[in-house]
């Protein structure tokens, strides 16, 4: 029984060391664990988000963590045409942490030339970010068959505007008729780009 015992402990360490690793991911960056799980709407999103742009990838790079090298990370670098929060600018970069083997070996969300609007949260003491919600703060903007500018997120806008209006009337937020008849009538699916700003720039400056 001691023996197997003996034998058997290597393994219990190996496990452990395991185990530790991967709870400490979410002390490493916790938007990319904790928010996956929990959905949320334009207004909650806008409000965890210390930026929000929209704008142009000029590169994506996959890298290892300059201080964590067991980290893999992208450098994203983006020609800025609008700013909804924060600091007005022409250019952002900023690094994020890929948590699953495909986005390591290159298959990012982030390519050249993509058109983005981006709700990013706030920045690690590593250096790192990500959009908040992950997916659901990422929207793609394209254009329709009209040629007029769309924007959708990683869960297909599904569930971004529930209860918007209700939780605005209980902050004492004005909605704006666009917005207001926006979270009235939602509907997955790409939204116009327009309508998405028009929403931005009300959520964005509520502190």
């Amino acid at each position: 029984m001691l023996r197997a015992m003996v034998r058997l402990r290597p393994r219990i360490v190996h496990l452990s060391s395991v185990l530790l690793i991967v709870l400490s991911a979410p002390a490493i960056c916790p938007a990319q664990t904790t928010a996956r799980t929990l959905p949320r709407a334009l207004d909650q999103l806008a409000s965890e988000a210390d930026v929000i742009v929209h704008g142009y990838v000029v590169s994506a790079r996959v890298e290892s963590h300059p201080q964590l090298t067991n980290l893999m990370t992208v450098v994203v670098k983006m020609n800025v045409l609008d700013t909804y929060k924060g600091k007005p600018q022409k250019s952002l970069v900023f690094r994020q942490y890929l948590l699953d083997l495909r986005a390591q070996l290159g298959a990012t969300e982030y390519r050249k030339g993509q058109e983005l609007l981006l709700l990013l949260g706030p920045v690690s003491e590593f250096g790192l970010t990500s959009p908040v919600g992950l997916e659901q703060g990422r929207f793609l903007v394209s254009r329709d068959a009209k040629g007029k500018a769309v924007a959708v997120n990683g869960r297909g806008n599904l569930g971004l505007f529930n209860s918007v209006e209700k939780r605005a009337q209980a902050n004492g937020v004005q909605l704006s008729a666009r917005t207001t008849a926006l979270v009235r009538h939602p509907a997955p699916g790409p939204i116009p780009l327009a309508d998405l700003e028009d929403a931005l720039r009300t959520f964005g400056s509520v502190r």
